[in-house]
C-alpha cells in the first residue's frame, strides 16, 4: 500500500515528537527532478525545512531508534 503524499497546510508528526506544517509537496528540483517536501516547524522559531520526499516518507530506523513506536519518520496527524 502506497502512502498518501503530504499536502499544504496539513500537520505531520516527526518520530521525535515534533509537529510540522506542510508548506508545499511535492516540490521538484529544477536540475535533478528530485521531489522534495517543504515544511515549517510548529515550535521554537518556526524554522522552514526541505527534505527529499523519499526520506520524508521513509520508515523510522528501528535499529538506531529501538524505543520509537511510530512506523514512519513523519506521520499525518489524525490519520
Amino acid at each position: 500500500m502506497e502512502r498518501t503524499l503530504p499536502k499544504a497546510e496539513e500537520t505531520w508528526l516527526h518520530f521525535k515528537n515534533k509537529r510540522y506544517e506542510i508548506i508545499a509537496c511535492p516540490v521538484i528540483h529544477s536540475e535533478t527532478r528530485e521531489r522534495y517536501c517543504v515544511y515549517k516547524a510548529l515550535y521554537g522559531d518556526g524554522g522552514i525545512y526541505c527534505r527529499p520526499l523519499d526520506m520524508f516518507m521513509s520508515e523510522v530506523d528501528h535499529v538506531k531508534y529501538p524505543e520509537v513506536r511510530q512506523k514512519y519518520r513523519f506521520e499525518k496527524i489524525g490519520e
